[in-house]
């Protein structure tokens, strides 16, 4: 599993110029499920996400998390972050968990941020989306 995590100011998803989800300040979280991924990994990785303290607190300090910081979170399916890129300039895919596998445990992952207490939006597996946000810092973090 790899995500790759925004801090945003706000950030929204369109599907065919129709507003699908957006969401204030929180987390923009991508979200790749890969083919050798195990199911625990979901959990432990919806905490992290939920628990990453990357908001600042009163002295200016990264010491909240998103729920601490009254934030949500907007999950989106990436499968294009298992690109395999080390032979030629086509990227390969191989590495991407199957799609039907891919989709079940991006939406267990989402339901696992959800039990952690965070207000989530989704993308749209497998919809070509169009993605807008502010980032926040700007803050990016890969796990």
């Amino acid at each position: 599993m790899k995500i790759v995590i925004q801090r945003v100011k706000r950030a929204k998803i369109s599907v065919d110029s129709r507003l699908v989800s957006e969401i204030k300040r929180g987390l923009l979280v991508l979200v790749g499920i890969g083919r050798d991924d195990q199911a625990g990994q979901l959990d432990k990785m919806a905490r992290k996400v939920v628990n990453l303290r990357i908001f600042e607190d009163a002295q200016g300090k990264m010491n909240l998390n998103v729920k601490q910081a009254g934030g949500e979170i907007l999950s989106v399916p990436q499968f294009t972050l298992y690109a395999d890129t080390s032979r030629g300039n086509r990227p390969g895919f191989e590495l991407s968990a199957d799609p039907g596998i891919a989709e079940e445990s991006w939406m267990r992952f989402n339901a696992l941020l959800k039990e952690n207490g965070v207000e989530v939006k989704y993308g749209v597996f497998g919809a070509h989306m169009e993605v807008e946000l502010i980032n926040d810092g700007p803050v990016t973090i890969i796990i």
